[in-house]
């Protein structure tokens, strides 16, 4: 079981280093996290050369504090997801971790202490219970339980008939999106993260579910800095601040009660 969780934990670095056009700076340094600010500081960045998906976008999150992001379809949401854990690196401006510009730290790193969660995740075949425990082969069976229970999945783990040993197909393909998404989040509690950011990851999930798992995670995470990429006001909720994109620049942030209606 242990080796099946390493081979696990290499396919997904190989799966990040065949979508990253990245590469290590050769002075690289260990990434360290004390606190969890982050901050993007003038950060343009286009995906063909032409058309500016972020445009000079300053945003800074506090340490432990929850913020939603949100904006319509190509407002940049996603890809200050996919440039926090350097799938790619801004063409003008940097991202800082702590202070920690993270270009020049190591991506092993980075990628142990900020976890993405997407919408569309990434399953092996193999056993549930591997699969949840894929970045952490040495957790013990009460861990793994805790971080389903967290995610609101453990309920369908045990009615399978071979629980947490059931295997699932290539992709998770045996499961409905919303047991994917689950899934996905429970491995990367598991795996204790500074820094988490959710990117629509519980898209697919019911409204109720979604809401029970948003109040678990606001109480779990407490003191972690936590990153919602969301379009459901109802997750807007959960957040400390709403930050609304729009053309790659922050248009507007809405703090407390004001978070309603906010993407009217």
């Amino acid at each position: 079981i242990m080796e099946r969780a390493r081979v696990a934990a290499s396919r997904v670095f190989e799966v990040l280093d065949a979508k990253s056009d990245v590469e290590e700076h050769p002075n690289a340094v260990p990434l360290v996290v004390k606190e969890g600010r982050v901050k993007f500081d003038d950060v343009w960045f286009s995906y063909d050369g032409k058309t500016w998906v972020l445009q000079g976008l300053s945003l800074e999150i506090a340490p432990g504090e929850i913020v939603a992001i949100t904006g319509s379809p190509g407002s940049g949401k996603s890809t200050l997801a996919m440039l926090l854990i350097r799938l790619a690196d801004p063409k003008k401006g940097r991202i800082l971790i702590d202070g920690q510009d993270i270009r020049y730290v190591t991506l092993e790193s980075l990628r142990r202490q900020v976890t993405v969660v997407h919408q569309d995740v990434y399953l092996f075949p193999d056993t549930i219970r591997n699969n949840i425990a894929y970045a952490r082969p040495d957790a013990s069976t009460n861990e793994v339980i805790w971080a389903a229970k967290l995610a609101h999945i453990h309920n369908f783990i045990v009615s399978l008939p071979k629980g947490y040993n059931t295997e699932i197909g290539e992709r998770g393909v045996t499961l409905s999106g919303g047991q994917r998404q689950r899934l996905a989040l429970a491995r990367a509690l598991l795996a204790d993260p500074k820094i988490v950011v959710l990117d629509d990851t519980t898209s697919e999930v019911d409204a109720e579910t979604e809401r029970a798992i948003y109040e678990a995670l606001t109480k779990h995470l407490k003191g972690k800095t936590l990153i919602v990429i969301t379009q459901r006001p109802s997750t807007m909720a959960i957040a400390d601040r709403v930050i609304v994109l729009e053309n790659g620049k922050v248009k507007k942030e809405i703090r407390g009660a004001a978070k309603r209606g906010v993407v009217s």
